[in-house]
């Protein structure tokens, strides 16, 4: 099993202190955190992508590429890179250049990834996104594969024999597919035969749980080996100590504030409570044996046939969890 740390860059007021870094603040932040990730013996460092309130994700090569020259080992993830709303030429180019940067260590998690604002900002609508999405990533997956293309697309001007500069370092390079509650997403790495990451994050373990198995039925239709599966899913918070109820009194605090912010933002919250947070959510609270548990509790996964570095085929199987610490604040102690 590895896992990774994600960000999607929240600014917004601290919800315990209700005090607000400035920009410069905040990005320093996230790099600080990615140096510390790498310190902790974490295997991946991931940026999201987002164009609007309350975040600051909307160049995430820009941050990666800081976080690559401040870095040695670990991966770096788009979490996720929004192909429905990009020019998948200009995203190759962006993404083919951070691989050279990063030394080889980047890992691709694409998927639709947006909402209203986000879709009326770059002219998607609900009706166009999914096609958007995958004509996107079909033009990105075949330029990644051969930087020369001829591709008559719908949602950009068509590519006549067009050469798009730098061929990437990674040859091939292994690419997710983030899902949070769309089978479109699942149906498309499915097809593609490409790993799977579950948002595992705002409802209850069993919607996601379904997705996922929903998409081992789609990939044995489309005619893979069941064997070659692999899954990652996020996690809605971590905060540990060796004692499980100070794990929950620190936390308390914080989920009073998620809880404040809901109700500002005028949304049912999931979750009422933070002891039905900790016992139903995929939010990893408690004590480090605790923390464990639960990640075999919903994490069990076969491990699929390839290593953690470059390219589809290693010579060490893995099986990947992520735990994204983005999504619920957690006490400054624990980083974010």
């Amino acid at each position: 099993m590895r896992f990774i740390t994600i960000t999607l860059i929240v600014h917004a007021p601290d919800p315990v202190t209700g005090e607000q870094k400035s920009t410069q603040d905040r990005l320093q932040e996230v790099l600080g955190n990615a140096r510390l990730a790498e310190e902790l013996g974490f295997d991946g460092f991931g940026v999201g992508e987002r164009h609007e309130r309350p975040f600051i994700s909307s160049a995430p090569t820009v941050v990666l590429s800081h976080v690559a020259a401040l870095t040695t080992r670990i991966r770096l993830f788009t979490a996720v890179t929004t192909l429905s709303l990009l020019d998948p030429v200009r995203a190759f180019e962006d993404y083919a250049t951070l691989d050279h940067l990063s030394g080889g260590r980047l890992e691709l998690i694409i998927g639709k990834g947006n909402g209203a604002a986000q879709r009326g900002l770059f002219h998607v609508t609900p009706q166009d996104q999914w096609d958007r999405n995958a004509e996107s990533y079909e033009v990105f997956r075949r330029l990644w594969h051969d930087n020369k293309i001829t591709y008559d697309t719908k949602f950009r001007p068509p590519l006549h024999e067009a050469e798009v500069w730098p061929r990437p370092l990674q040859r091939p390079i292994r690419i997710w597919h983030g899902s949070a509650t769309s089978r479109e997403s699942v149906d498309l790495a499915a097809r593609y035969g490409d790993p799977l990451f579950s948002a595992n994050v705002t409802n209850s373990i069993e919607p996601y749980a379904e997705l996922i198995r929903y998409y081992r039925e789609r990939w044995v239709y489309y005619g893979h080996d069941p064997a070659a599966i692999a899954v990652g899913a996020g996690t809605a918070g971590y905060y540990a100590t060796p004692n499980s109820q100070d794990a929950i009194d620190a936390y308390r605090p914080v989920f009073a504030g998620y809880l404040a912010m809901q109700s500002r933002l005028g949304v049912q919250p999931v979750f009422g409570t933070l002891e039905d947070f900790t016992e139903r959510s995929s939010a990893l609270i408690g004590s480090p044996a605790q923390v464990i548990e639960k990640v075999h509790r919903y994490h069990e996964i076969p491990d699929p046939p390839w290593g953690w570095g470059g390219g589809p085929v290693g010579d060490d199987a893995i099986n990947t969890g992520a735990v994204n610490t983005g999504a619920v604040p957690a006490p400054a102690t624990a980083g974010g």
